[in-house]
């Protein structure tokens, strides 16, 4: 039996959670492959909560493959459907590094309206690239961080 067990109101939670979700591997006729069963590993890291399609009318080896992926895999089977299995397993905390704290925010595209000065005119649409260092004023000028400053007591320290 898989590692995850779960309570009949907790698979039923899944199982609305899967409602919208499109399948995100494919079991051809050759079954579980290693190549099935990383892309399956794969997709359960990325978002918890996957639809797996099996492409076989054998009812039968369904049933072997949603039991055998759900062991193999660490993961509780939420539901078998047809050809559709949904299964669950909660995803790992990522382990944030040093150099993602000192990292700053990429740059993005601002549209600035500039007005006339004349009011029947249409404003003058201009497209801004600012960095992650830089704001954008009020007025539409593109200002730089000024970098952090360290009190006189934190500098002595250390």
């Amino acid at each position: 039996m898989s590692a995850i067990q779960l309570t009949p109101a907790q698979r039923k939670i899944h199982r609305a959670e899967a409602h919208h979700l499109d399948p995100v591997v494919m079991i051809g006729n050759d079954g579980l492959t290693p190549a099935v069963l990383k892309e399956a590993e794969m997709a359960l890291n990325a978002h918890g909560l996957i639809k797996i399609r099996v492409l076989g009318d054998d009812r039968p080896a369904r049933e072997a493959m949603y039991l055998a992926l759900a062991d193999q895999l660490n993961a509780a089977p939420i539901q078998h459907i047809g050809k559709l299995f949904i299964l669950w397993r909660p995803k790992s905390d990522k382990v944030r590094d040093d150099a993602d704290e000192d990292r700053m925010s990429g740059p993005r595209d601002v549209k600035v309206l500039k007005y006339s000065k004349r009011g029947g005119q249409r404003p003058e649409v201009k497209t801004l690239r600012v960095l992650g260092n830089q704001r954008l004023t009020s007025g539409g000028q593109v200002k730089r961080a000024k970098p952090k400053k360290i009190s006189i007591k934190k500098r002595t320290l250390g």
